[in-house]
């Protein structure tokens, strides 16, 4: 069972990443055009209207669907210098400890969102140029920032894991 959770929260990290990427991909595509209608301002063409508005948003999305997949592949700094000192099994609790932080900072930013968002809601706060609402671009990211929060929560259950098997066994970061 616990290998069928694995490759579910793995599958839902690369999903969220690829589509991340994707939406970086968008905003650059929007980035080019744009300047390219700045610099054919004589001839007609102009800047895409509200770029900078939606560089903004997309370049966030993208962030936020990074995020859960840089957790579940350990992809957040990590210093191994003490493992020769302190060992693979103190190491590895360390890492359980550093997970909890991890979903706690998490857990935190999905909490400050979700309240900015409701705070941009109330005063309906809208982009300069587009006219956008603002709460929209924080509603995007807080599905996102909820996979983090879950993802962290699933890498302390799996170092945890990881860090009471046989010490030989036990996998540090």
């Amino acid at each position: 069972m616990w290998n069928s959770i694995d490759r579910a929260v793995e599958l839902v990290a690369k999903a969220l990443a690829l589509l991340g990427g994707l939406v970086l991909v968008a905003v650059m595509l929007l980035v080019v055009v744009s300047i390219t209608g700045r610099a054919l301002i004589p001839f007609g063409l102009g800047p895409v209207p509200g770029d900078f508005e939606l560089v903004e948003a997309g370049t966030a999305f993208a962030i936020f669907a990074f995020l859960p997949w840089c957790q579940y592949s350990r992809g957040h700094v990590a210093v191994d210098i003490l493992v020769p000192i302190i060992g693979k099994r103190r190491d590895a609790v360390l890492y359980v400890d550093h997970n909890l932080m991890m979903t706690a900072v998490a857990a935190f930013i999905t909490w400050r969102l979700w309240a900015g968002m409701l705070d941009k809601m109330t005063y309906n706060e809208t982009t300069f140029i587009l006219r956008l609402p603002v709460w929209w671009g924080y509603a995007i990211c807080v599905p996102l920032a909820v996979a983090f929060t879950l993802v962290a929560a699933f890498t302390v259950v799996r170092s945890w894991r990881e860090a009471f098997r046989d010490p030989e066994t036990a996998r540090a970061p």
